[in-house]
């Protein structure tokens, strides 16, 4: 059955309200005071909006695209990664146990910053010769048509985001490959023999009976993690994959209107990851009244 939603308001949530909008009216025509800060609201806004020469969509929005690419590839990529060390925590060959559970201890016991540069720097350009990828990631004649420049913008850049994807989805993956391994904990065995006892094969029982069950149990720790991928993003910025947080820095210093720029590089953020939040609770309620 299809549950009804509430949207009744109490008395704590009209305070949080007023104190957010205070604060938002207090940051839309504060012009000076105790910050000694002259806000320039309108020149900040006409700097982010303001096309190329070229005419092209302004810098700032390469950023936001570059984001949106990190976020949606790398997510990707973290989920599949993350449900195969997920099975793999769960599986009767010791050495896949073993090789799944060295991963994420060590992934998850390396802060994300010091992994990214070791990546980056001493993998990363070994990968790309090895695996034969110099003609499609370095040496691009850059002809692409209007479905690749949307889903991986510049060929230019395609190095850059390729690295910027396995560094956050391999990170992420670890993480979720946990999520995936307690929400397969949860089922009892006897669900696992029975659905042997009907006949089923390895792949159909997890497809039709395990699966479903796993799912509605990790969706919310799933949905957290997405999430920090998201934010996580940001970090990308320092191997100089001009996503949100890099092209809002390099605007930032260049026009000196440091708060304004990252109020709104701090609301895109919020956007994207509220509306991941509610797509998820959305999904997570969809579920549960199946």
């Amino acid at each position: 059955m299809q549950q009804s939603i509430s949207l009744k308001l109490n008395r704590l949530d009209w305070i949080l309200l007023a104190i957010i909008a205070s604060v938002v009216f207090w940051l839309f025509t504060k012009e000076s005071g105790t910050l000694a800060y002259h806000w320039q609201w309108s020149r900040a806004f006409d700097l982010l909006f303001t096309r190329k020469p070229d005419g092209s969509l302004p810098y700032f929005f390469d950023g936001v695209f570059s984001t949106l690419r990190l976020t949606f590839w790398g997510m990707l990529f973290a989920l599949l990664f993350g449900v195969l060390l997920g099975l793999g925590r769960r599986s009767s060959l010791a050495v896949i146990r073993s090789l799944s559970n060295s991963y994420i201890q060590l992934i998850r016991n390396i802060p994300p910053l010091v992994f990214i540069f070791i990546f980056y720097f001493f993998i990363a350009n070994q990968l790309v010769p090895l695996l034969g990828l110099e003609s499609l990631l370095r040496d691009h004649n850059g002809n692409i048509n209007a479905l690749q420049s949307f889903l991986f913008g510049s060929a230019n850049l395609w190095e850059n985001l390729a690295s910027g994807v396995l560094c956050i989805g391999m990170i992420s993956a670890a993480y979720i490959g946990e999520v995936v391994r307690s929400g397969l904990d949860t089922i009892p065995r006897g669900q696992h023999e029975a659905a042997k006892s009907l006949g089923l094969s390895t792949w159909h029982r997890y497809r039709y009976i395990i699966a479903p069950q796993v799912f509605k149990v990790i969706t919310p720790p799933l949905a957290g993690q997405c999430i920090s991928l998201v934010k996580d993003s940001s970090i990308i910025s320092l191997i100089s994959i001009q996503e949100l947080t890099f092209v809002g820095t390099e605007i930032a210093n260049s026009s000196g209107m440091i708060f304004e720029v990252w109020i709104v590089v701090a609301f895109c953020y919020f956007i994207l990851c509220f509306t991941l939040s509610r797509l998820f609770a959305y999904w997570e309620r969809d579920n549960t009244a199946v």
